[in-house]
């Protein structure tokens, strides 16, 4: 894992910025009922890093979440695509996984019995959510916890 500047995004440089308008929606799953607890919202084309350490774009307190667990980057063969990076793995429909292109509304699982998260394809991207009033203050700089996220 590349431990450069954690503040910024990384962009998937073998895509052209036109590949993808569909922005995702990443949303944690309540680990008894699967009602949604929280959600995240990311541009096309972002490299978005789901694990334990700060560093991430969606950070998961979790004992068997690792510090960089997984990847949901753009793919050139499909929209995108969801890459294990964590030892106890990430799974779909019970099956351990390393390597996946996303399909709106699938559920991965990090680790065995750990969180899981519905990953959902938005298209048009952020700019037309944006349009249609969903726009939400920003919090003071240095004040947003809005990617933290305790899972006991």
């Amino acid at each position: 894992m590349n431990s450069g500047t954690s503040e910024e995004l990384q962009v998937n440089p073998n895509l052209d910025s036109n590949h993808s308008t569909s922005a995702i929606v990443l949303t944690l799953l309540h680990p008894l009922q699967a009602v949604p607890v929280q959600s995240w919202t990311f541009e096309p084309n972002l490299v978005i890093r789901i694990g334990r350490s700060t560093d991430n774009e969606v950070i998961l307190y979790s004992a068997v979440v690792s510090r960089h667990h997984v990847e949901v980057r753009p793919s050139s063969s499909s929209s995108w695509e969801v890459v294990n990076l964590g030892a106890n793995g990430t799974y779909i429909d019970g099956k351990r996984i390393t390597k996946i292109a996303v399909t709106d509304g699938m559920i991965i699982r990090l680790a065995s019995s750990g969180p899981q998260i519905q990953i959902r394809i938005e298209e048009g991207g952020l700019d037309d959510k944006l349009k249609r009033g969903s726009k939400r203050p920003l919090p003071p700089l240095g004040e947003d916890k809005s990617k933290d996220t305790l899972i006991t």
